[in-house]
């Protein structure tokens, strides 16, 4: 979510934390780091000039200039992931302000939950012998090997990551979640929250019938390489993305409108904090990525997809925000 108002601590908060960080905690920050590392290597080999894992003809050697560009964003993307496991795992990391913590673990979460369900079962189906995006295309892109590397550290990164936040999270603002949705009063659920939620889940139904139709094999919008391509590492990851819009809306407008009043406050704040912020990072990746230039016309975004991209960016926005504003208002 996009937490600028998460609540601040006392001064005194960083007792929570032992001075000595826990045995699990050093743990998992050692694990997280080191599934950087590899990632990190590849990149910074490619922006001075390496060709390690990118096979002859493939589309990285062309505009070089731009993919130099984009592989200095991403190094500094994951770099941050080594931040946030010092942050999550020292004393002074419970001092500092919550929406400078909340605002790169909503674009870690988001990022990296996709690729957890996604690229797992995207093996699976491969194994099963069903064919893989690189499969199918014309030119080759990257070595195979270097997908596995890659996406397994996200994997790990995000396991990792993601319980050091819960661990820190539980210490910091567990009074937050307690409770049954029942118990959140009116004041913290009133009209803006509610607004919030509901022009989010308007806004989430166009990518996710986009989507849906792209799962259920639908052509509509797509770029003419993007149809030659589909395999099932494509419909996997369209329906990953309606899953995602799916338990964004829902617990977000669990929480707003309060329909089933026995649920843990916990379960639909998990899901609206995971699923909106897998809206609101993925759709301005893929957002950004499609405003590129393409070599060829067949690779061109078209105007629709732009759309479907920039609605799931603002919806999941629109989400993240009504979650934060819940939190402040129960934390006030």
């Amino acid at each position: 979510m996009t937490p600028t108002s998460l609540p601040s601590l006392p001064a005194d908060a960083g007792a929570l934390l032992p001075v000595r960080p826990r045995p699990l905690r050093s743990a998992l920050r050692a694990v997280a780091i080191a599934a950087c590392l590899p990632y990190l290597a590849l990149k910074i080999a490619w922006i001075s000039g390496s060709r390690i894992g990118i096979p002859e003809g493939s589309m990285l050697l062309d505009h070089r200039a731009l993919i130099a560009v984009v592989n200095s964003v991403t190094v500094l993307m994951d770099a941050a992931v080594v931040v946030l496991a010092l942050l999550l795992t020292q004393p002074w990391g419970m001092r500092v302000r919550g929406w400078l913590l909340g605002v790169p673990m909503w674009g870690a979460t988001g990022l990296l939950a996709p690729i957890m369900i996604g690229f797992p079962v995207q093996v699976a189906t491969s194994a099963m012998g069903g064919a893989t995006t690189q499969d199918a295309r014309d030119e080759p892109f990257l070595d195979g090997w270097v997908f596995d590397v890659v996406y397994g550290g996200f994997i790990l990164q995000g396991l990792a990551l993601g319980t050091l936040f819960l661990l820190y999270a539980r210490d910091r603002w567990s009074h937050l979640w307690q409770g049954r949705v029942w118990d959140l009063p009116s004041a913290v659920t009133g009209r803006p929250v509610r607004a919030l939620a509901v022009a989010g889940t308007l806004l989430a139904v166009f990518p996710g019938v986009m989507h849906a139709l792209w799962a259920a094999g639908s052509t509509v919008a797509l770029p003419a390489a993007r149809v030659a391509q589909r395999t099932n590492d494509f419909y996997v990851l369209e329906g990953v993305r309606v899953l995602f819009v799916v338990v964004a809306v829902a617990g977000t407008l669990l929480l707003a409108f309060r329909p089933a009043p026995v649920l843990p406050v916990k379960v639909p704040l998990g899901a609206a904090w995971v699923g909106a912020s897998a809206l609101g990072a993925w759709g301005a990746w893929l957002t950004l990525t499609a405003a590129m230039p393409e070599a060829d016309d067949a690779e061109h975004a078209t105007g629709l997809l732009t759309l479907t991209y920039a609605g799931e960016m603002i919806s999941g926005l629109l989400l993240s925000a009504a979650i934060a504003l819940l939190l402040r208002r129960r934390a006030a």
